[in-house]
């Protein structure tokens, strides 16, 4: 069966590749003899569709056009799907494999290693291993998120998306209307900016709050998707790396390292406490939450407020 449909994955490619006119669908079943073998239409349509992806998922460029009759045709043109010359020093070939194993462990290892492999054909210097270990650290970008999957293909495909999410501060998820526009990860965690249909404004989402399972739905964006720089901007934003003025806390000594390494002033206390003036941003009260009893915030007041109301719902669950 693997080698029957090799085969026709081949066929299709070839066909594809040497017409000089897009070919509709019943041209192609007319030319390919494992389509004619199709019983019916429908397993037809079914056993096009999941050729034409793996071919896309291979790297063949397939154009998709609609002739003067409305009848989609279909064709793969040369100059699209011709690489140029490669050519890659040594450190750049490392650079691809550090890439590569870190995504070993995510939905990307596939595609992470389809590339090198691809590249290697394409003329990676044969005594160049991208896999060789280059040092005593193995990088890695852990996805435990059951949501990171779909919302990765939701971001490619431009497709808006539904989920429940619990916010910090609520004990109950609330379901939210979602044009996800990219992922990132940050401090170890990732999260999701996009447009929130129901506050008709921009939001970031981070994957572990995002309960049951992401849906899908059918329709365009609303909303203009803005560049990559823009959104990883709002990504660091709200995940509280962006401040515009400093807080006052106190922290138990021997505790909150990365608080401390972010701290403008430190003072001992005594009595095994510590006083801290740290930047403050969209997103601290969250991050002061994560220390529990560890921290305690002195001032501002609001910000003493949102880490007491976020502490207030873990403790009801």
């Amino acid at each position: 069966m693997a080698i029957a449909k090799a085969e026709r994955l081949m066929n299709l490619a070839l066909c594809l590749l040497g017409t000089r006119r897009p070919l509709s669908k019943r041209e192609l079943r007319e030319s390919l003899e494992a389509y004619l073998e199709a019983g019916s239409d429908d397993s037809f349509n079914r056993m096009f569709e999941r050729d034409k992806d793996d071919l896309r998922e291979l790297g063949l460029v397939i154009e998709t056009v609609e002739n003067l009759d409305g009848e989609t045709g279909y064709r793969a043109r040369r100059d699209s799907n011709r690489l140029p010359p490669i050519s890659l020093d040594a450190e750049e070939a490392a650079a691809l494999g550090l890439v590569a194993k870190v995504w070993q462990q995510a939905r990307l290892a596939g595609a992470a290693s389809g590339a090198l492999q691809k590249l290697r054909a394409a003329g990676l210097p044969e005594d160049v291993d991208p896999y060789e270990a280059h040092g005593a650290l193995e990088p890695r970008i852990p996805v435990h998120e059951a949501a990171f999957e779909p919302l990765m293909l939701a971001c490619r495909d431009r497709r808006p998306v539904v989920f429940d999410y619990r916010k910090a501060t609520a004990a109950r998820p609330e379901p939210r209307q979602v044009e996800p526009w990219a992922l990132e990860c940050w401090r170890g965690h990732w999260y999701l900016a996009g447009w929130d249909r129901d506050r008709g404004a921009e939001r970031v989402f981070r994957l572990s709050r995002i309960t049951g399972r992401v849906r899908s739905r059918n329709g365009l964006f609303t909303a203009e998707v803005p560049d990559v720089v823009t959104v990883r901007d709002t990504v660091a934003g709200w995940a509280g790396e962006t401040a515009d003025r400093s807080a006052l806390i106190r922290l138990r000594a021997g505790a909150g390292y990365p608080l401390r390494a972010k701290a403008s002033a430190v003072r001992e206390l005594g009595d095994g406490w510590d006083e801290l003036e740290v930047p403050y941003g969209h997103g601290l009260d969250a991050w002061l939450a994560e220390f529990g009893p560890d921290v305690v915030v002195i001032e501002p007041a609001e910000l003493r407020a949102d880490v007491v109301d976020r502490l207030r719902a873990v403790a009801k669950g």
